[in-house]
């Protein structure tokens, strides 16, 4: 085995009540003027005014910075440094789905650096200088809570950028299963896919190791376990706490791994049509597995086998395959639209699918796959999973 460098948030906070814990965290990383960074929906709900007064109340100067937008651009992070700056933050807490998250992590650097987002896409791995973050997710599928991994998409471009390096990596993390409570159906059914993408994705990657295969492994197997009962009863408790924990799981298993073909496809099409990122990894999902089966059977068998539709006695061949159908299954069972159903236009799809199999390259993903794409591998797959 190669040497694996391995990193981890300094600090988790699980379960039920974690947010509460907070105060605390800020106190370990030596904050006192922490900017939360969340949405305008969560500050609606009531639960940032929870935290500014738990905050207040253990000695904290707490501002908000509520700007965050659906996929985050570089646009969107001008406000949100300049808020860092007139609080003069010493440290940021990351509130929300991946977007929050994903901003908050980004602030983080250029609130540190004054330097422009664009400047630390990939192929760079930036571990400079950043402020504290605190992630507390509240939706499980991102992972974006233990990764050191941001999705920032370029205004002008439109290209969703992958920006990495231990200095995007939270310094702590909060899952609280209870913050997933309210989550809807659909949003369920996307997170969850998005969660189940990571974990298989970092098992079959090129980059894959021992400590990201446990983690993997687990969170597939806590995921089909679980996803169905969150998304048919919100307020099924365990299913929710399970599926929280596989989140962060996966979240752990690709940071310390990768992502890939999946994931570097899903990506442009977010960028240029404005589709959820876990609805855009479900679009693509079976698809591209089938296509990467052949870079390496035995790893999809072993996915199959965590997933529990395959076990020691099924060839590999046959327990890879079943993988698909079983993602197949999956993404009709909680309602995923093909691209077309979603409302796609087939001529702008169409129009767009050298630019986004180009994007998609770009980022590096796809070059983690067990099987590596050409351009118009890609771009067949594109056209493949639009109907």
């Amino acid at each position: 085995m190669v040497a694996s460098s391995i990193r981890l948030p300094r600090a988790l906070r699980l379960g039920a009540g974690a947010v509460d814990t907070i105060p605390e965290l800020l106190t370990e990383v030596g904050s006192r003027r922490p900017l939360i960074v969340t949405d305008t929906f969560l500050v609606g709900t009531g639960l940032i005014d929870r935290i500014v007064e738990a905050l207040t109340a253990a000695g904290s100067e707490p501002a908000v910075f509520s700007g965050v937008v659906p996929d985050p651009t570089t646009d969107s992070l001008v406000p949100g440094v300049e808020a860092v700056h007139a609080h003069a933050a010493d440290a940021l807490i990351g509130i929300g789905g991946g977007s929050p998250i994903d901003t908050a992590k980004a602030l983080a650097v250029l609130g540190a650096t004054g330097e422009k987002m664009t400047e630390f896409k990939a192929p760079r791995v930036y571990g400079g200088p950043a402020l504290p973050v605190i992630a507390v997710p509240t939706t499980a599928g991102s992972g974006s809570e233990a990764t050191q991994f941001t999705i920032i998409t370029d205004s002008v471009s439109d290209e969703k950028m992958l920006c990495i390096g231990p200095s995007f990596l939270p310094t702590a993390a909060v899952v609280d299963y209870e913050l997933t409570l309210s989550m809807p159906a659909r949003l369920t059914a996307d997170t969850g896919i998005d969660a189940l993408t990571h974990a298989v994705e970092a098992y079959v990657s090129r980059k894959a190791n021992p400590f990201s295969d446990e983690l993997a492994l687990s969170a597939i197997r806590a995921i089909s376990a679980n996803l169905r009962a969150a998304y048919e009863d919100g307020s099924n408790r365990a299913a929710r706490e399970a599926m929280m924990l596989a989140s962060a799981r996966a979240g752990m298993a690709f940071s310390n791994s990768s992502v890939a073909l999946v994931h570097g496809m899903s990506r442009p099409i977010g960028a240029h049509f404005h589709v959820a990122h876990g609805l855009s990894n479900a679009m693509l999902f079976p698809a591209v597995t089938a296509f990467s089966i052949p870079g390496s059977p035995k790893r999809y068998a072993d996915c199959a086998r965590a997933y529990g539709i395959a076990d020691d006695r099924t060839p590999d061949s046959v327990a890879a395959f079943a993988l698909v159908d079983a993602l197949e299954r999956l993404c009709r069972e909680v309602a995923v639209p093909t691209p077309r159903d979603y409302g796609i236009d087939p001529t702008r799809w169409e129009e767009l699918v050298p630019l986004m199999a180009r994007q998609a390259i770009a980022s590096g993903s796809p070059a983690n796959n067990p099987l590596v794409p050409s351009v118009d591998q890609i771009e067949q797959l594109y056209r493949k999973i639009f109907d």
